[in-house]
């Protein structure tokens, strides 16, 4: 990790790179591999990585993000990132997980089947140059900071065939919408007349607040084809299309078959709620002595100043308590009118302690508190199954009985619907310390963010792994 110079859009700045790349390298391994990544800090700021949607079972030593399961790696430190690929291939991303500093250290990782493993979809013929009458996989990462993206590429449909490196039902779009933290593979067939098109993306934002409509373009190329074509531009929708965005997530499925089970849980043994909201916390030094945050159940989630797994591990107390709500202190009319009388939010280091191997739902509920808005929810170390959403509030009494429990899609990134409702199951069969975060970087900034104390089960095989030799120290 390091400081380069480098050069975008006619302009060079220095920032933060791996291996002096930006993007970052692509990270390459095959189902079942160990993968050992060595990192480096020559930077002049406290660094850490996730490995974004890698479930780290009993090894949350590799997550990565700083404060939560490991302190930062300090200018002039190194640490080992050493875990397995156990059960998951696809598409799925690392990217710094301390500060802002994922605006620039960022990359993919690639995770291959095993030898012999077809794709459960027609085999890709390449994933480089465009041949016209061959099929190419698409692997698409949305690592902005801040925005959800409409992607669509100029005269050709897609068909979607992965998301957050698990297999979907396929279906055949011409756009597609992909929220901060998540991945998406698409297959696209080179049948259009030989030229150039634009892959385009633009900021998908429902709000009732100015958004900058601003549109990032690469060019998809058919071989022998002259740079003096002009490329065509594609039809990308409206900033605030919802039908489109609340069309598009409805269509995405779990393959569900004998060798892709979807084995949604059916039996809850923990029901959570948690609202989100925007607010105010006392601020001595800021303007009117307020600053904006952000919270889970009213409450202003508080960074520690060493990892909380390793004060989880060796029974460090004084750094966190396990009394997170599993609901609001006052229920309300969620997505009316919006709120803008009292905003403050409590603060505290609280998290929420899990039984291992028990069954969760959560139903995620946007709020008009300031304002409603959409917001992906990342959890780490699980993938999770989207059983249902809806716009307005959640209701317990009629919702449930809407659900998909047979093949709904599976994710670790989540968008809630903007004046809306998620809800999710997992099994928690991963022991350790977990967060859950808005992947939004400004609002995970103002504390929307809690984690979960997964406990340790019977076995020898389901408890928190020792800590290794070279973890960093705060």
């Amino acid at each position: 990790v390091e400081v380069k110079n480098v050069s975008r859009l006619c302009h060079a700045k220095p920032i933060v790179t791996v291996n002096g790349r930006f993007p970052g390298p692509t990270v390459y391994a095959r189902e079942g591999d160990r993968v050992l990544i060595n990192v480096t800090n020559h930077a002049q700021y406290n660094i850490s990585i996730h490995w974004h949607g890698l479930k780290q079972y009993a090894n949350g030593w590799a997550d990565g993000p700083a404060y939560i399961t490991q302190c930062p790696i300090k200018t002039g430190s190194n640490y080992v990132y050493d875990f397995n690929v156990t059960g998951q291939r696809g598409t799925l991303w690392w990217h710094a997980h301390i500060l802002w500093l994922r605006a620039t250290v960022y990359g993919a990782i690639v995770i291959l089947p095993k030898q012999a493993t077809p794709f459960p979809f027609p085999r890709p013929d390449g994933e480089h140059i465009i041949v016209f009458g061959k099929r190419y996989l698409l692997r698409i990462v949305n690592a902005a900071l801040n925005d959800e993206l409409f992607f669509a590429i100029a005269g050709h449909n897609m068909t979607v065939v992965e998301i957050d490196a698990v297999y979907t039902k396929p279906f055949t779009t011409n756009a597609l919408l992909i929220a901060p933290g998540q991945t998406t593979n698409v297959i696209v067939s080179a049948n259009r007349t030989p030229g150039r098109y634009f892959m385009a993306v633009r900021p998908f934002q429902d709000v009732p607040i100015p958004v900058d409509n601003k549109t990032a373009t690469a060019i998809l190329q058919y071989k022998n084809i002259p740079t003096t074509v002009v490329p065509l531009l594609p039809r990308l929708p409206s900033p605030n299309d919802t039908e489109f965005a609340l069309s598009y997530n409805e269509k995405l499925r779990s393959l569900n078959t004998p060798n892709f089970p979807a084995n949604v849980p059916v039996k809850v043994d923990r029901s959570l709620f948690f609202t989100v909201g925007l607010g105010k916390s006392a601020c001595a030094t800021c303007v009117n002595g307020t600053r904006l945050s952000a919270s889970l159940n009213n409450i202003t989630f508080v960074m520690p100043e060493t990892g909380l797994l390793q004060a989880h591990y060796f029974n460090k107390k004084g750094v966190f308590t396990v009394d997170f709500p599993d609901k609001p202190p006052t229920f309300f009319n969620y997505t009316g009118a919006p709120l803008t009388a009292n905003l403050f939010t409590s603060k505290g280091t609280r998290l929420s302690k899990i039984t291992f191997n028990s069954t969760v739902e959560l139903v995620i509920q946007d709020t008009n508190l300031l304002s409603v808005e959409s917001h992906p929810f990342h959890l780490h170390g699980f993938n999770f199954f989207v059983v249902g959403t809806g716009v307005g509030n959640f209701n317990p009494a009629t919702d449930p009985a809407k659900y998909n429990l047979v093949d709904p899609p599976e994710r670790n990134t989540v968008g809630v619907p903007t004046g809306g409702w998620a809800a999710i199951r997992f099994r928690a069969d991963n022991p350790g310390v977990w967060f859950f975060h808005c992947h939004l970087e400004l609002h995970t900034g103002w504390g929307l963010k809690t984690a979960f104390v997964v406990e340790d089960g019977p076995g020898k095989d389901q408890a928190v792994r020792p800590p290794p030799k070279d973890l960093p120290a705060c």
